[in-house]
C-alpha cells in the first residue's frame, strides 16, 4: 500500500471513530463525558481528529519538525537581540565601547570591521563567557541575558560556531549530529536512549540541508576542511537554536565550499537570526543584505554593502584609504 492510500486509510478511521459526536461536542471537548461506541470521549476524538488532520495537510510543517523556541522569547516588536550601552574594559583597554546593535528575526547579518574591533569580545558578551562592565543584552524583549550563564543561554536559543571546527573525529557524521541534539542529558536518559522516527526525519533533514547527506557514515575525521565547518553549523542546528553566531566560516576553504557556505548560511535566513563575523569581503559581498562595521569597540557605520563601500569613515579606518 502507498504511503498515500495509507494516510487516506487514517484519514477515514478517524473519521468513524469520532463520527458519534456531534460538532459542538468536539468543540466543547472540555468537561465532556459522553462516550461512542469505541469508547472515545470527546476530549479523546478532539485530539485525534486534530493529529490525523494535520497529517493530511501538505501546505504546512509537521509540528515536531517546528524548532521548539523558548517561549519566553518575545520577538513582537521583530527584534530578537538587543545590545544597548554595552561597554567593557580588559587592564585599562576599552575592548566595547558603548556598543549599541540591534539583530531582526530571520535576519542575516555580517559583522566586519579590523583587528581588534572588538567582535569576538561582543560574541564573548552575547553568549556569557565576558560579562560588561555597564549596558544591556537581551534576547528578544523578555530574556535578560547578562543574568543568565552560558549553559542557560544556550538552552535559550543562541548557538555559536568558532573559527575552527571543533567535532568529534572519531565519530562518524550521523553520529556527530546524534550527540549535538536537543534533549535531556540526564545520566538515565543517555542510557535509556533511543531515536524516535521523528528524530531520524530531522537527522536526515539537517544532513540534507548542510549537503552531507552522502557522508554520514563517514568519520568526521576524513571531511574535508569545509565539510567540517558544515557539520558544525548542522550540530549548532540540531540545538533547535533562535540565534546563530559564525566566526569566519570561510577561513580557509576553497571557492567552491565558500559558495557552498554562502548558500548554506542564506537558507537558514528566516528560520533562524544569524550573525556572521567575516573578513573576506567578497564572501560578505555574496551574501549580506545589512553590514555592520566595529572600530574600537562601537558601531562605525550600519548599511547595505554598497553603502559600507561608499563611506567615507569606513575607507579610512577600515580600508586605509
Amino acid at each position: 500500500m502507498s504511503n498515500n492510500s495509507q494516510l487516506e486509510v487514517s484519514v477515514n478511521s478517524a473519521s468513524v471513530l469520532t463520527s458519534q459526536f456531534t460538532d459542538q461536542q468536539i468543540g466543547c471537548a472540555e468537561g465532556v463525558s459522553v462516550q461512542n461506541d469505541q469508547g472515545f470521549t470527546a476530549p479523546l476524538a478532539k485530539q485525534l481528529r486534530d493529529n490525523v488532520s494535520q497529517l493530511a495537510r501538505r501546505d504546512q510543517v509537521f509540528e515536531f519538525l517546528k524548532p521548539p523556541h523558548n517561549p519566553l522569547i518575545d520577538t513582537r516588536h521583530n527584534i530578537l537581540l538587543y545590545l544597548e550601552g554595552v561597554s567593557v574594559s580588559f587592564d585599562g583597554f576599552k575592548a566595547i565601547n558603548d556598543l549599541n546593535l540591534y539583530i531582526k528575526e530571520g535576519e542575516l547579518r555580517c559583522i566586519i570591521g579590523p583587528n581588534g574591533a572588538g567582535k569576538t569580545t561582543m560574541m564573548d558578551i552575547i553568549t556569557g563567557k565576558t560579562k560588561p562592565d555597564t549596558g544591556q543584552v537581551w534576547l528578544g524583549s523578555k530574556l535578560n541575558l547578562l543574568k543568565m550563564d552560558e549553559a542557560q543561554i544556550a538552552n535559550a536559543g543562541v548557538g555559536r560556531k568558532f573559527q575552527k571546527p571543533t567535532v568529534f573525529e572519531c565519530l562518524s557524521v550521523w553520529q556527530n549530529l546524534e550527540l549535538s541534539m536537543a534533549g535531556t542529558r540526564s545520566v538515565w536518559s543517555v542510557f535509556r536512549a533511543k531515536l524516535s522516527g521523528e528524530q531520524r526525519d530531522e537527522i536526515e533533514r539537517v544532513l540534507v540541508l548542510i549537503g552531507l547527506q552522502d557522508q554520514a557514515a563517514m568519520d568526521a575525521g576524513s571531511l574535508s576542511h569545509g565539510q567540517k565547518q558544515w557539520l558544525e553549523i548542522g550540530m549548532l542546528l540540531m540545538q533547535k537554536p533562535k540565534l546563530l553566531l559564525v566566526d569566519e566560516p570561510v577561513a580557509g576553504m576553497t571557492h567552491q565550499e565558500m559558495d557552498r557556505t554562502a548558500e548554506l548560511l542564506n537558507s537558514l535566513a528566516g528560520d533562524h537570526s544569524v550573525v556572521v563575523v567575516e573578513h573576506d569581503m567578497d564572501f560578505v559581498r555574496s551574501i549580506a543584505s545589512t553590514v555592520s562595521v566595529l572600530h574600537q569597540g562601537s558601531v562605525l557605520a550600519e548599511g547595505t554593502m554598497t553603502d559600507i563601500q561608499n563611506n567615507a569613515k569606513v575607507k579610512q579606518v577600515y580600508l586605509g584609504e
